[in-house]
């Protein structure tokens, strides 16, 4: 059993799946400076847990129930500015990524990862570095250059890109209410501005975007 202490680098694990916060205990505890302090299923327990004690990193899924993940990263760096956000998410890249580095998470990797790169990936943002696959590296390097053109979605705010997701999945507007603890109307004038920023004009052609892009919600 480790003992936390000057070396020890301690994580908090937040996944809303039993079965994956002991899969990644498991992996992470198999090497000595590493320390799962804590665990969290939803939103909530993770400010919880940052609330009650100090975490060197959170090894965080963005796709936990109730709150924007986007959203989350920001209530953690608030909290909790010196704890470092590394993402292990099922969402690809391609969907998440670059709003996740922009929201002041330190590293982003997906479920498929193997499970050694999890480990350097922790020692690495704890050590104050940036942990991404070359791919996002060079993706994140094209928009700091500017040179990147963007498509529709990129246009978006993460709440309306998160409604964008939901509409794609053949949510209605109530149900995305509901599910965000939003009004109707206030999801309603999401929808209308997503509309604008991507020029169409029915939520038929948004969820052929969101199809066509691979953007559905889970």
């Amino acid at each position: 059993m480790v003992v936390p202490g000057a070396n020890v680098i301690n994580i908090l694990i937040a996944d809303d799946h039993a079965i994956v916060r002991r899969g990644l205990r498991q992996i992470l505890s198999e090497t000595d400076d590493l320390h799962v302090s804590a665990e969290a299923a939803t939103p909530a327990e993770v400010i919880e847990r940052l609330e009650q004690q100090r975490f060197d990193v959170v090894v965080l899924d963005i796709g936990l129930p109730g709150k924007s993940g986007i959203e989350l990263i920001g209530d953690v760096r608030k909290l909790r500015p010196e704890a470092r956000v590394l993402i292990l998410t099922m969402f690809s890249e391609e969907q998440y990524a670059i709003r996740a580095i922009r929201a002041g998470a330190a590293g982003f990797l997906t479920k498929e990862t193997a499970p050694e790169k999890l480990v350097d990936a922790v020692r690495k943002v704890a050590s104050g570095g940036r942990f991404v696959s070359a791919e996002l590296a060079e993706t994140l390097a094209t928009h700091v250059a500017g040179e990147a053109k963007g498509r529709p979605h990129e246009l978006l705010s993460d709440r309306e890109f998160e409604i964008l997701k939901m509409i794609g999945s053949g949510k209605t507007v109530s149900q995305i209410a509901d599910e965000l603890g939003l009004s109707v109307k206030t999801v309603s004038t999401h929808r209308t501005r997503i509309l604008r920023k991507m020029d169409m004009k029915t939520n038929a052609e948004l969820t052929h975007y969101v199809v066509k892009n691979g953007l559905e919600s889970s």
